[in-house]
């Protein structure tokens, strides 16, 4: 089986010491293809050192993730639009808002996610959104910029089934469903058997959100079998076919090599 980790901050500092051990042991896992959203404008360097390090195997996102937003916010944008300018990205992302921690920053994550959002029209290229705690903001920001234009993938879901519906009436969005998928006090099991096989793809989200039987510690990319496993689980349908169908879907939204 061939697995594509659509989300995954493997350029982390967490990796700092093993990162090329960690690859090998995707690549011996079957991740063929991992999805590098930046976080901000101190990681960018270490994304693209990692992109350089090992073509054809990563692929780089670039925006600013909501919770790096500072009071330069309107700086820290000029930087992520330059980079993104000088091209070799296949999305905008981590990008989004953010009201878990915090809402005091909320106004300005608003009108740093829309103007990543259009940035996205104007390139032609889907979006990685972060939405803890703000579904429905990220949506009426997703309708107000326009949501005809727009495709994407609402990273790390973990939401109830009104979550999901209001998702998928996005026709252009997809899920992305890490480790949480195996925790079981998730919810999600229930969740994802309404869920169609063609809206779903896989991610880790590492370091974060190990799945069960690691919950707990740094995750990496190799442990996207025991996502498959479990929505082979979830949906009645075999590990092959989880992984044929989520890579079809991730291919086709962000426009991968086969």
């Amino acid at each position: 089986m061939k697995f594509i980790d659509t989300h995954s901050h493997l350029f982390a500092e967490e990796f700092e010491d093993d990162l090329h051990e960690v690859v090998a042991r995707a690549k011996e896992a079957g991740v063929e293809k991992v999805l590098l959203p930046n976080i901000d404008e101190n990681s960018v360097s270490r994304l693209k050192q990692c992109v350089s390090d090992y073509p054809g195997f990563f692929y780089p996102m670039m925006g600013l993730h909501p919770t790096s937003i500072s009071i330069d916010w309107e700086k820290q944008l000029e930087i992520i639009c330059r980079e993104l300018e000088a091209g070799g990205y296949i999305a905008v992302g981590e990008i989004g808002i953010d009201l878990y921690w915090d809402t005091s920053w909320k106004e300005v994550q608003i009108h740093a996610f829309e103007a990543q959002l259009k940035w996205s029209i104007e390139k032609d290229l889907p979006v990685s959104i972060h939405f803890r705690n703000a579904t429905e903001e990220v949506i009426q920001s997703i309708r107000r910029v326009g949501a005809p234009l727009l495709r994407g993938v609402f990273h790390s879901f973990g939401g109830t089934k009104a979550e999901l519906e209001a998702i998928l009436d996005l026709d252009n969005f997809l899920i992305g469903i890490n480790g949480v998928a195996t925790f079981k006090n998730s919810g999600l099991t229930e969740t994802l058997k309404y869920c169609p096989v063609n809206r779903l793809v896989l991610e880790t989200d590492s370091p974060y959100l190990a799945p069960v039987p690691y919950r707990g510690k740094r995750n990496e990319s190799s442990y996207l079998v025991y996502v498959v496993a479990k929505l082979a689980e979830i949906w009645n349908e075999s590990p092959e076919s989880v992984s044929l169908i989520t890579n079809r879907n991730a291919e086709a939204l962000f426009k991968l090599p086969h």
